[in-house]
């Protein structure tokens, strides 16, 4: 049986106005006997009854929480949690996530993978599509194969919100997540920087094997609804989303030449060393 005890992997979780979603992901690994050597809750100003449910599992599952007066989004909620993270690697995982019973096996592979090859900065382990570039690598993962001159835009979410094991000196390296702008921003310039400070990562090609995005009526998504006109048959919405995703893929590439790497000297000099 794999080995489950992480004892180098602090889990990091960020949550907003969904703690019976985060009890679900808790129990989870209880249940499939993951355990860490410290667990993290990051907490974007919930409502007080859900804080209140939070302060009452703090013990039960003997997790530290971070909390915030005012609500500052996803890009602080996660540096103010990775910044109480001591162990050398960060499993992040949003709270409405559960893991599937294949995943401990696949997240020791990777472990033992990252461990293995010190260029490797992040492994991913569920996408809402498949990551479009790779290359075979091992134990079933494959590398994310980034070149600017690939077509399409997709190939620039090497990174990814979704959970992901990633070196705990990871804002070291490519700087700390964008505050006070729109979850998709936050994610979008994390990319960027990812791959501008010459990122490697890889990931599990089976995206839906590992873990599931579970939302319901009493605790919905907290992300912006997204329409599904790119699903209309219609002859003249499909021509639009054509023109659309051309000019995506044009103004991607634009961002991505113009992006500037992190002036921190610490960064400079992690990326030089």
């Amino acid at each position: 049986m794999t080995d489950r005890n992480f004892s180098d992997v602090a889990l990091l979780i960020t949550h907003f106005n969904r703690s019976g979603s985060l009890r679900r992901l808790l129990s989870k690994f209880q249940e499939l006997e993951c355990s860490f050597a410290e667990i993290i809750v990051s907490d974007d100003c919930s409502k007080p009854e859900h804080l209140q449910k939070l302060e009452q599992m703090k013990s039960e599952f003997n997790f530290v929480l971070v909390t915030t007066p005012v609500n500052k989004g996803l890009g602080n909620n996660i540096n103010k949690g990775q910044d109480r993270v001591t162990k050398p690697y960060t499993l992040y995982v949003q709270e409405d996530f559960v893991p599937k019973a294949e995943f401990p096996m696949r997240f020791a592979d990777a472990l033992e993978l990252m461990d293995k090859h010190a260029d490797m900065d992040i492994a991913r382990f569920y996408g809402y599509v498949p990551y479009p570039y790779t290359l075979p690598f091992e134990r079933g993962f494959e590398i994310m194969n980034f070149k600017l001159w690939y077509p399409g835009y997709l190939k620039f979410y090497s990174y990814s919100d979704h959970p992901h094991l990633k070196r705990s000196n990871f804002l070291e390296k490519f700087g700390r997540y964008k505050e006070g702008v729109n979850v998709d921003i936050a994610e979008y310039n994390m990319c960027l920087a990812f791959l501008k400070n010459g990122g490697r990562g890889f990931i599990y090609p089976r995206i839906s094997d590992l873990f599931d995005q579970l939302n319901n009526a009493d605790e919905p998504s907290t992300a912006a609804y997204r329409k599904d006109w790119k699903l209309s048959p219609n002859i003249f919405v499909r021509l639009l989303r054509k023109a659309y995703l051309q000019y995506k893929a044009l103004k991607y590439h634009k961002d991505f030449l113009a992006y500037p790497k992190p002036e921190s000297e610490q960064v400079k000099n992690y990326n030089n060393g």
